[in-house]
């Protein structure tokens, strides 16, 4: 047995105005709560905005849950109709405007859905009823000429009878078809009566039959309202219905009534009469009794559907007492009404105006015409009426995000919500008022393993060779102490996972990754949504809310009562649990929610990626003319060339060359270019992968001269960045090793591998793969500079310039990390003091690492 689906928050409320007000106040109450005591418990703002934006969007979502449901099931349900499907419903629970409006869709869809049936049923009728004289023709016309039967007279009178038959089923469907056509195709203008029956039953004398046709009209200058053409249509079939059931001698009463309300026409024959069980059916299409009787079975529902234009009803009832045969009762307004009726009739699927006739004689004038039914509500859904599957939750997300990032129906997931929230509640536990070690590892280790397990490529060779560098990169932090070594490998270890997740393949593609993470904020609200109702759905969310309660009240007393009790149990408690003061706790809570949030928009990136590398991305339009490209790069190739004169020129020339041509000592002459150097390196990049785009490659000269122009390019770039590193490599010599120059080096030594590997694309024209390479060589670079130990390797070399020089800044050496100390404790005693400035011995377990640990051994 499936559980019932909660309601909506707001659907009790009648109004979207009422709806989207208290969903505007609930959000401005909580975003203004939560930067309240986000300020009292003094959260850093950058830490408390998004966490308040964050939970005003997460309530937003939870309370307008269900409050666009059925427009977008109207969407999804015009499509299907549109498709030719009129079964489908949507589900119209709530009482506001959007409610009735799917009320009306509902009942829409069923008078399309009854419109559909009877066009399908007219279609076979006719059909069915087509065939047989046409067969039968055919196959007369077929011996006539073959000559297996004679072409006698009577057999071409049988021929003609049969097309006659034709011609009359053709000319009563479109009659048909007429009748039933809209009510402001009526002309109404004053008919007299009298005159009307006068020149029907003057018409009715061509079929031949032996039957007397009388009139009587009361009062005789009746005079009605009516469409005069369609009126002398009905009564014409009435009366020749009439006839043609009549015995030979028989005799057929027209007897008309009329009053302030309404008139009457009553049609009596005294022929075999129409059963009671069949006084519907005679007035469905084809729905003869009589196949013998020459009809085409069209005529009374002509003139029921003309009937029923006029605001009138049509019935057969029983015959006066003592009489015999048919009784046919048309009542009309006087004034007739338009509007469609509303009485549905099952045997024909067309409305009818007013109550059921009863058997009473016309002679009762004035007879009333009661006013139309009130429209009935919309049905409920029959059991196996289609039901639209459930679209994306939200539709102007899809609109905002389009093609580059649709919802693609991923369901919810309350396996991930759970276990970003428990990473929050790790978070929040082991960041606060300690440095990074063990305890921020284990955040980011269960960051990454959840994003991992979320990831719909985790299959894929490149997804998981950036899965492997994320978790090398974040392993650095149980190795090193510096803060920016640290903050560079996590930086490095996301951004790698952001790509593999999305499995990138371009520059482009890889900002577009990035980008996503903070999107996916906004674009997963539905997901999350989705993920919060299993989780809380079918009724779960008190029963969670008392197992929570009931655990947290289980662990704090006896928690507090084992720690009372036992000294070592409490000093257990004191090294597990955080602190509990006000202002901390307030901070875990920020710091919960805001890790939470993070860990599941980069868990919904993974599940759900972006389409990053889309065709407008990546489409190549290749100029038209070779020189549009090779002018520039060989003008770039041209200043590159020059350049590299002038370094042979200063290298040749050496020092005192360069202080008399430039008026610079050597020193400031290395450091004034190195990072000009550094730019131009990557403009180099920049202009080759312009130029590859843009380069036409059809024939063979074209990729010569692009090979040429290109790898000339590449060639003094990569001489370029040799000088860079030289020039750095100086300019430390003289004024010592710091982190930033470290850092820069080995970003210039990338760049040139790049261009190495630029190059090596440049052989076969093919550099799909670079971009990737490039990704996975930089976060490998990374990963290679915390390992070599940078700020050891900042202290060693400086302690080396000291002993060469006497020269050294003790101030920056005391702002290394504890990773440093090893080489520092080198020095004597008293330069030892001078040198170490951290502090070893800070935070507890949780806070460990390898160059701390390490760093306390050896002081």
């Amino acid at each position: 047995m499936s559980a019932p689906t909660p309601r909506p928050p707001l659907e009790p409320l009648t109004t979207i105005k009422a709806k989207l007000g208290l969903l505007v106040a609930a959000s401005v109450l909580v975003a203004a709560v939560l930067g309240t005591v986000a300020a009292a418990g003094g959260v850093a703002w950058w830490l408390a905005i998004p966490v308040a934006v964050g939970l005003a969007l997460g309530v937003t979502q939870l309370l307008a849950t269900g409050m666009t449901s059925p427009l977008r099931q109207m969407t999804e349900a015009a499509g299907r109709m549109a498709r030719g499907d009129y079964d489908v419903r949507v589900d119209a629970t709530s009482t506001d405007e959007v409610g009735r409006l799917a009320a009306a869709f509902n009942t829409m869809a069923e008078d399309l859905a009854a419109v559909d049936r009877e066009r399908r049923d007219l279609v076979a009728l006719v059909s069915h009823e087509l065939r047989t004289p046409l067969t039968a023709l055919g196959a007369r016309l077929e011996n006539l000429v073959d000559g297996v039967e004679p072409a006698t007279p009577e057999a071409l009178a049988e021929l003609l009878a049969q097309t006659r038959r034709l011609g009359a089923l053709v000319r009563d469907l479109l009659d048909l078809s007429r009748a039933e056509a809209a009510s402001a195709s009526l002309r109404l203008t004053d008919v007299p009566v009298g005159t009307l029956l006068a020149g029907v039953v003057r018409e009715v004398g061509h079929l031949g039959r032996e039957v007397q046709v009388s009139v009587r009209v009361t009062p005789e200058a009746l005079a009605v309202t009516a469409d005069p053409e369609r009126l002398r249509q009905l009564v014409t079939n009435l009366v020749e219905n009439a006839v043609r059931h009549s015995p030979a001698g028989g005799e057929v009463q027209l007897v008309a009534t009329g009053g302030r309300a309404a008139w009457t026409l009553e049609v009596r024959d005294e022929g075999p009469g129409v059963p009671p069980e069949h006084r519907e059916r005679v007035f469905e299409r084809f729905g003869t009794l009589d196949d013998a009787s020459g009809g085409t079975g069209l005529g009374l529902a002509i003139a029921r559907a003309v009937a029923e234009r006029h605001g009138g009803t049509l019935a057969f009832v029983d015959p006066l007492p003592g009489g015999r045969g048919a009784r046919a009762v048309l009542r009309v307004p006087a004034v007739p009404t338009t509007d469609p009726p509303t009485t549905d009739h099952p045997s024909t699927g067309h409305p009818s105006a007013g109550q059921p006739i009863t058997d009473q004689p016309a002679t009762q004038p004035e007879a009333p015409v009661p006013a139309p039914p009130a429209p009935t509500p919309a049905p409920a859904l029959a059991p196996g009426a289609f039901r639209p599957p459930a679209p994306t939750p939200d539709s102007g997300l899809d609109a905002l995000f389009g093609a580059f990032w649709p919802e693609r129906e991923v369901p919810g997931r309350r396996d991930l919500l759970l276990a970003a929230l428990g990473v929050g509640i790790l978070a929040a536990w082991v960041l606060p008022f300690r440095p990074s070690g063990l305890g921020t590892f284990l955040a980011l280790a269960a960051s990454g393993a959840v994003v991992g397990y979320a990831s719909s490529a985790k299959h894929d060779w490149f997804t998981r060779a950036c899965a492997l560098l994320s978790a090398v990169l974040t392993a650095m932090l149980l190795l090193r102490d510096a803060d920016w070594v640290i903050a560079l490998c996590v930086l490095a270890g996301v951004a790698t996972m952001l790509v593999g997740a999305t499995r990138g393949r371009t520059v482009p593609g890889f900002v577009l990754a990035g980008l996503a993470w903070p999107l996916a904020g906004l674009r997963g609200l539905p997901w999350l949504g989705r993920s919060a109702g299993q989780l809380t759905g079918g009724g779960r969310a008190p029963a969670l809310v008392r197992t929570a309660a009931l655990s947290l009240l289980g662990l704090l007393v006896f928690g507090l009562l084992f720690a009372s009790a036992d000294a070592l149990f409490e000093r257990w408690m004191a090294a597990v649990l955080p602190d509990w003061s006000i202002d901390g706790f307030v901070l875990r809570c920020f710091i919960a929610v805001a890790v939470a949030g993070v860990v599941l928009a980069a868990a919904y990136v993974a599940l759900n990626p972006p389409r990053t590398e889309s065709p407008s991305i990546t489409d190549r339009r290749r100029v038209e003319h070779r020189f549009e490209w090779l002018a520039p790069v060989l003008l770039v190739d041209a200043v590159f060339a020059v350049f590299l004169v002038a370094q042979a020129a200063a290298i040749f020339g050496g020092r005192d060359y360069i202080e008399r041509t430039t008026g610079l000592t050597y020193a400031q002459y290395v450091h004034q270019g190195f990072g000009q150097l550094v730019v131009a390196t990557l403009l180099t990049l920049l202009v080759v992968w312009a130029t590859a785009r843009r380069a036409p490659v059809a024939t063979a000269s074209d990729r010569l001269w692009l090979r040429l122009a290109l790898g000339a390019l590449g060639g003094m770039a990569l001489v370029v960045v040799a000088s860079a590193l030289h020039r750095v490599q100086l300019y430390q010599d003289a004024y010592g090793f710091t982190r930033l120059r470290l850092l820069v080096d080995v970003f210039e030594g990338w760049l040139g591998l790049v261009l190495v590997l630029v190059l090596a694309a440049g052989v076969k024209l093919s550099g799909v793969w670079l971009p990737r390479a490039a990704l996975l060589t930089g976060a490998t670079a990374v990963a290679a500079l915390a390992l070599a130990n940078p700020d050891a390797w900042i202290a060693r070399h400086n302690i080396a310039r000291y002993e060469a020089t006497g020269r050294i800044d003790w101030g920056y050496l005391q702002g290394l990390s504890a990773d440093a100390a090893p080489e520092v404790m080198a020095l004597d005693e008293t330069e030892r003091g001078c040198a170490l400035g951290s502090d070893f011995s800070r935070g507890d377990w949780l806070s460990w690492n390898w160059g701390r640990s390490r760093a306390r051994a050896r002081s």
